[in-house]
């Protein structure tokens, strides 16, 4: 079974796009549809069997307040430096990519969790 999670990012002006992620792929849109649409293209037909999951975006067990914080700042600092022309710091981009994967791997936590309390 494939996992996929589609969690709201919010923009720097104000209006929210949705990003849907399995452990290799991932896309994006303007609502939970849309990026979920672009995401099952991808999908092979032995992957078609999926579990959604939307993320509301509280802290958890799975990923922390302080994860979602400084995920939150990381983004900003990376907004600004691409309405710039810019990139991160590499020290920084890491630490973003780290945090994505982080909260990628915490969608799929709670998803076995999830199956796993609905198996009981």
């Amino acid at each position: 079974m494939t996992r996929v999670a589609i969690l709201p990012i919010p923009t720097g002006r104000g209006d929210v796009f949705y990003r849907a992620l399995t452990r290799d792929k991932r896309s994006q849109g303007k609502t939970a549809g849309e990026a979920l649409d672009a995401l099952t293209v991808q999908l092979s037909k032995d992957e078609a069997g999926t579990l959604i999951i939307v993320q509301t975006q509280r802290p958890d067990s799975f990923f922390n307040a302080l994860q979602q914080q400084r995920l939150a700042e990381l983004m900003k600092h990376w907004r600004i430096a691409r309405d710039k022309g810019e990139t991160l710091p590499v020290g920084e981009q890491s630490e973003l990519d780290a945090l994505v994967e982080t909260e990628l791997r915490a969608s799929a936590d709670r998803t076995d969790a999830l199956v796993n309390e609905i198996k009981r």
